[in-house]
């Protein structure tokens, strides 16, 4: 078994809601691969917990693993806020219910069964990952258009 899997995952929507897309670029051992998808009616934070969801679902239970993601709203929920959530019964810090509580019970689920380094990388920078990533979001943001 490899070492660390690297996985970089975004999400992007046209219109919030519209349609939307997720894609994760996936390299192990040096051999990439790439998933992407997407719904018809959806919001961008949606896509973007998906992309995590879905390339963490795909790897071996107990991987090691380095997700990049340019979304802090992925990162800081499920390293920092999710930890309260579940303390208040998935209310935020208004008390107010959680947004997408079924998607990160979903990654929260998905990332326990994997050694998970998680990293931020800035969007939209010229970085070679996380624009194949963005890339595969915008196709299935792009299939999805046609679903409506």
């Amino acid at each position: 078994m490899t070492d660390t899997i690297e996985i970089w995952t975004d999400g992007a929507c046209s219109g919030n809601p519209g349609p939307g897309g997720w894609g994760a670029l996936i390299r192990i051992d040096g051999v990439e691969s790439e998933l992407h998808g997407g719904e018809p009616a959806t919001t961008n934070n949606r896509m973007e917990l998906m992309a995590a969801i879905v390339a963490l679902e795909s790897q071996p239970k107990g991987s090691r693993v380095i997700l990049h993601t340019d979304s802090q709203y992925v990162k800081d929920g499920l390293t920092k806020w999710i930890i309260n959530w579940k303390r208040n019964g998935w209310k935020n810090a208004a008390k107010e219910p959680v947004k997408n509580k079924d998607l990160w019970i979903r990654l929260d689920i998905a990332a326990a069964e994997h050694k998970v380094d998680w990293r931020w990388v800035k969007g939209h920078s010229g970085h070679a990952e996380n624009d194949r990533a963005d890339a595969l979001a915008r196709l299935g943001c792009e299939e999805n258009r046609t679903r409506r």
